[in-house]
């Protein structure tokens, strides 16, 4: 038996509604039964970290009993009476909660079998909801967390693996209270439909794209390897398209599948993909792709650094801040996703687009009158946009790096 990835076929939806099937019946109801969502919730998380090498599973584990510690820790400290909210103590917690992340991510680098032994799916989204707590710990929005309620929040099944990632409170506000049956009827429909968009996405135009186009496309485009400078071709361009479209058909179904489930279960997980493709400018891109992680870093990396420049008067020019916001933010990001150089350049490249989307519309701003707005113009923004997406992609594509250095 191997480790069972959620959402990975279709006959995996079989089994997961027949399992969910006495919870759908009892919200219908107005009821939530507690001890048969856990017994669920375990019989998933089996199947996903247990199912073959278990290594996955033991992980998981001490990896939640460690942020949970953590987490209460710093929950005891901030509201115990007279507390000083230091900031060093906030400090090393936000650095601890991130360590287990951080050695999984320095694993490709260092290939230490040691630190392999702390991966497992999903690591990264159960960090960030481990540091959105501390952080709204911090500034008083959360002043109550049971150890179940922690467990339930960070091992909710649908969104475990690649979330989406949700907010600790939102979460509660559902768990709490069952939806009356108007309600549950009305996520039950939204839950449905969603399921059948992301298998048309995921199964039917994420395989056409991923499956059947992007290998021939990468062998025609590696045909050209030696023959054009720096092997480019119009079939890179092909490839710069096929694989962005699998990326979003991919992961927008995979994220519909989450979202979806979710509604079954009475939980109004917040949706990751809003018609990013229809942008008009690099901004509007990051509020509509995998928003709940734009989001995330927004508020929890940019804002609170600008935030610390202003209190600490690092920097006066607002713009200066603004940028040297974008440059932290998507650096970080790029680091997150892996320490290869095309990871990074994804990053930086993300960072110079939003730089200049952002003077462009100051300029755009002073000279309005002068320059004209109509449908043409907002076409070609969509346009623009598009390209520069996919441009980056390209880039996170890592394609580039075997056609230059293989």
């Amino acid at each position: 038996m191997h480790n069972i990835t959620p959402y990975s076929s279709p006959v995996y939806f079989i089994y997961l509604i027949l399992l969910l099937l006495p919870i759908m019946i009892g919200l219908y109801n107005g009821k939530r039964f507690r001890v048969y969502e856990t017994l669920a919730t375990i019989v998933i998380l089996i199947t996903a970290f247990f199912g073959g090498n278990m290594s996955q599973g033991i992980s998981l584990i001490a990896y939640i009993l460690f942020e949970m510690v953590l987490v209460l820790s710093y929950l005891r400290y901030r509201t115990k009476e007279g507390s000083k909210n230091n900031f060093w103590v906030f400090f090393w917690s936000v650095i601890l909660a991130i360590v287990p992340l951080v050695f999984v991510k320095l694993d490709p680098l260092i290939n230490n079998a040691t630190i392999s032994l702390f991966a497992f799916m999903g690591i990264s989204y159960l960090t960030f909801k481990s540091v959105e707590m501390i952080m709204e710990i911090r500034d008083g929005a959360i002043k109550e967390v049971k150890p179940w309620e922690f467990i339930r929040f960070l091992l909710f099944f649908p969104t475990i693996t690649s979330g989406p990632i949700d907010r600790f409170r939102r979460f509660q506000k559902d768990v709490l209270k069952p939806p009356s049956r108007e309600e549950y009827v009305k996520l039950l429909k939204s839950g449905t439909n969603r399921l059948m968009l992301g298998f048309l996405y995921k199964f039917i135009i994420g395989y056409i794209f991923g499956t059947l186009l992007l290998p021939k496309v990468s062998d025609l485009a590696l045909s050209y390897q030696g023959q054009a400078p720096l092997g480019l071709s119009w079939w890179v361009l092909a490839y710069m398209y096929v694989y962005s479209m699998y990326l979003f058909f991919d992961f927008a179904g995979y994220s519909l599948f989450a979202v979806g489930i979710s509604n079954f279960l009475g939980v109004k997980t917040p949706m990751n993909f809003n018609r990013p493709f229809q942008s008009h400018n690099i901004k509007d891109f990051w509020n509509r792709w995998h928003m709940t992680l734009s989001f995330w870093f927004r508020d929890f990396i940019y804002m609170r650094l600008m935030f610390f420049m202003m209190k600490k008067k690092l920097i006066k020019n607002r713009v200066t801040m603004a940028n040297i916001g974008y440059l932290t933010l998507f650096l970080i990001m790029g680091f997150w996703h892996g320490e290869t150089w095309f990871y990074i350049v994804y990053g930086l490249f993300h960072a110079g687009a939003m730089i200049t989307n952002d003077a462009w519309l100051r300029y755009k701003k002073k000279h309005r009158k002068s320059i004209p707005s109509n449908k043409f113009t907002e076409a070609f923004a969509i346009f623009l946009t598009f390209n520069v997406v996919c441009f980056s992609f390209l880039i996170f594509s890592g394609f580039l790096n075997t056609l230059w250095f293989s």
